[in-house]
């Protein structure tokens, strides 16, 4: 098994999902936070507990897959801009080191994902610490896209290896 990375533990920790939650992640990659989340929901109600983990990339698509397999996580190909209608669905959504939260204008992407939240759930937005900016250049502006989103409490979370942007939907 291959060892998490330290800015993924973190994340997975700072989200705290819960047995039975509903959780959304855009961007898995090779699905190592989906296989920590996925074992932390199998222990909830079969019937709510589950995972919807995406990616744009069908390798990252096949290697999450294999990564899960035999845990409530369903994964999906898509981009954040074509998930549908998940409206309210999700207790969380969360992202580990997906550029786009910061590159583009924050508005639209953090929208995407609060609109998916039900009331009261959570968002997370987290980076490596190790990566080619500075976390206020990554955080302010995510922080600016969470408001204008109506996320309420937003508050910029930072352990040595990580940092990320926490909020919750109203309700």
């Amino acid at each position: 098994m291959t060892a998490v990375p330290a800015r993924v533990a973190w994340a997975v920790s700072a989200l705290a999902p819960r047995a039975g939650e509903r959780v959304l992640e855009v961007g898995c990659g090779p699905g190592t936070a989906a296989r920590l989340v996925g074992g932390l929901l199998a222990g909830g109600p079969a019937a709510e507990g589950w995972m919807l983990a995406v990616d744009r990339s069908a390798t990252a698509v096949r290697r999450t897959s294999a990564r899960v397999a035999g845990l409530p996580v369903a994964v999906r190909q898509a981009g954040l801009s074509e998930l549908g209608d998940v409206a309210g669905s999700f207790d969380a959504a969360f992202t580990i080191n997906v550029n786009v939260f910061w590159t583009e204008p924050a508005e639209r992407s953090v929208g995407v994902l609060a609109r998916a939240l039900r009331p009261g759930g959570r968002l997370l937005i987290a980076f490596g610490s190790d990566g080619p900016t500075t976390g206020e250049r990554v955080t302010r502006p995510i922080a600016a896209g969470m408001a204008a989103a109506g996320l309420t409490g937003v508050r910029v979370i930072e352990h040595a290896d990580a940092f990320g942007v926490m909020g919750h939907a109203s309700g």
